[in-house]
């Protein structure tokens, strides 16, 4: 089944990650850095978000944005009274001023974003496990993103950050996904995928 072979990949994905060293990561995150002016060029509004575990990156790159664009935004995830993952709500990133949200990530203090802020973004920096080059993203399987990118402007970019390795031939997708334009990899800066803009992908999950 179509669930269970991208449960695996996931599983590798993540045991590959948890195996790279310390020093890579951060060597990794440095040339992350490097590309940002490159991945957000001339961008007033650009959502981000705080790297966690063995993600690629640091929060050091927040910084970095915040000095590149004037609004930088951060994912605020919920859920719903019947506990479905509603679409991501946004804050401002203001350094110092994180604090730790319901599913462990670093957030923004309120006030928030309605979910439709992500419009505002001419730049969208997107978690991913990995991601093909048609813009088929995987990502941990939760759906926030799933069910907020297709509130983005019809010409954002829409940016998956992985390590170049992730960078895959053939991810396994489905209907509702919404395809990037673009990977950021520490070796290779910016590379553009097979889409050029957000599309209508349809219903989430």
């Amino acid at each position: 089944m179509v669930a269970d072979r991208k449960a695996r990949m996931r599983s590798e994905l993540l045991e590959a990650r948890r195996a790279i060293p310390e020093h890579v990561r951060r060597v990794e995150s440095e040339q992350l850095r490097g590309h940002l002016t490159e991945a957000v060029s001339d961008a007033e509004t650009v959502c981000a978000y705080v790297p966690m575990g063995a993600e690629p990156g640091s929060p050091q790159i927040l910084d970095a944005l915040s000095q590149l664009c004037p609004t930088v935004l951060l994912p605020v995830a919920r859920t719903g009274p019947d506990g479905e993952h509603l679409p991501l709500q946004w804050g401002r990133y203001v350094p110092g001023q994180l604090r730790k949200g319901r599913f462990g990530a670093q957030e923004p203090p309120p006030p928030w974003l309605p979910a439709s802020a992500v419009a505002m973004a001419q730049v969208v920096l997107v978690p991913a496990l990995a991601v093909d080059r048609r813009g088929v993203r995987l990502g941990r399987g939760g759906g926030f993103y799933d069910r907020s990118l297709t509130l983005c402007g019809t010409a954002a970019h829409l940016v998956a950050v992985v390590r170049d390795s992730e960078v895959l031939d053939d991810v396994l997708g489905a209907a509702h996904d919404v395809p990037m334009t673009h990977a950021l990899t520490p070796g290779a800066g910016l590379v553009p995928l097979g889409n050029t803009g957000c599309a209508d992908s349809g219903s989430s999950t």
